[in-house]
């Protein structure tokens, strides 16, 4: 007795095709090739960002004021000698103080009024709220040449030329126009029933901004934070024509002191830009976390 195996249709076909069937590719899933050519665009891009660091950190450890000049003579002589005569033979801690004060300062007193600035646009129509958003944007438009003479004749009236206050108070000017826009398009993507569920539970508008909206918004405050404490840290406009008094130069400004009528000491230049990085660098961890939540949020909602 035979028995006759009928094969289907699906194994027919397998059994007549040579090969096995193609593996189709997923949506998103990228090619070998395309994997490899990103990947290699994204090292290269590192290593062009990550050059300027390490060149600088070389630099630094070579103990001549000309090294640059010659910098494959650095390997043989690499001290740390730039690093102690900054730290023990110049202000650094005094600028370090300073830019400290000056950039906190900033970034507490900038963000609480582009806080509560954005916060009142965003939700608040009062007359001329719109027009008002607009005023901000148009003080970005004058230069730092425009804006030094009448800065500085309101400062003198006030008694404020070389102190932190009045440093602050400048650059409050240029960091709370663009952290109110940044803030307001962020405070738009939360829900206007936030702000109603706060008013049913008896909370006044300052209340609901600062127990419910505020804890929300921790990314673009975040955001708003860093760049205020970026605007204050590295000027030097501002710095070195109100502050007049040595103990008080910022960090910016004492970079100065390095450069003389005739000569340039750029090994200790690098050695105190390295040191610079650091609080920068100890700033950017802490708030690194919200920043790109930050970036992107504030935008898909004008």
């Amino acid at each position: 007795m035979s028995t006759t195996t009928v094969d289907t249709p699906a194994e027919a076909s397998e059994q007549r095709s040579p090969h096995a069937p193609r593996r189709v590719r997923r949506r998103g899933e990228n090619s070998l090739a395309g994997s490899f050519v990103s990947h290699g665009i994204l090292i290269v891009a590192c290593l062009i960002a990550l050059f300027p660091i390490v060149w600088l950190i070389f630099l630094s450890l070579g103990p001549d004021k000309d090294d640059y000049l010659h910098p494959g003579g650095i390997w043989d002589k690499m001290s740390f000698d730039n690093y102690s005569f900054v730290l023990q033979h110049t202000a650094f801690f005094d600028w370090l103080k300073s830019t400290l004060i000056v950039s906190f300062g900033t970034t507490v007193i900038g963000v609480l009024i582009a806080a509560t600035t954005g916060y009142a646009v965003s939700r608040m129509r009062f007359p001329g709220y719109r027009k008002f958003m607009w005023v901000l944007l148009v003080t970005q438009m004058f230069p730092v040449a425009v804006l030094m003479v009448p800065m500085y004749q309101m400062l003198s009236d006030l008694q404020l030329v070389d102190s932190y206050l009045g440093l602050v108070l400048v650059y409050c000017t240029t960091a709370v126009p663009y952290c109110a826009w940044l803030l307001k398009g962020y405070f738009d993507t939360i829900p206007f029933e936030i702000d109603e569920a706060g008013r049913v539970d008896g909370l006044t508008p300052f209340g609901t901004f600062a127990r419910l909206i505020l804890p929300l918004a921790k990314p673009g405050l975040a955001v708003a934070a860093f760049y205020s404490f970026l605007t204050a840290f590295g000027e030097v406009a501002f710095a070195s024509t109100f502050m007049l008094s040595d103990t008080k130069y910022t960090f910016a400004v004492g970079l100065q002191s390095f450069v003389s009528e005739h000569d340039a000491q750029r090994n200790l230049m690098a050695a105190t830009a390295v040191l610079i990085a650091i609080p920068v660098s100890a700033f950017f961890y802490l708030v690194q976390k919200n920043l790109v939540t930050g970036l992107t949020a504030g935008g898909t909602k004008g």
